[in-house]
């Protein structure tokens, strides 16, 4: 995997559901607040599970 440090997937619609998750970016509050002072590795981790939130939230989703 690259050691390029992956950016933020923030796209500034800051709003969390019930579970605290962000609909603008799919990330957990503890992730958007721990963002900056995560190694590349663990934002790589976030990313990934953000996409997993994202997929299982869209309507549209294959299954």
């Amino acid at each position: 995997m690259s050691d390029s440090e992956p950016q933020s997937p923030c796209i500034s619609v800051c709003v969390l559901d019930d579970q605290d998750i962000c609909q603008g970016c799919f990330r957990s509050a503890e992730e958007v607040t721990d963002w900056f002072m995560s190694s590349a590795e663990r934002k790589r981790e976030i990313l990934v599970l953000a996409e997993e939130r994202r997929q299982a939230a869209s309507p549209f989703r294959l299954r």
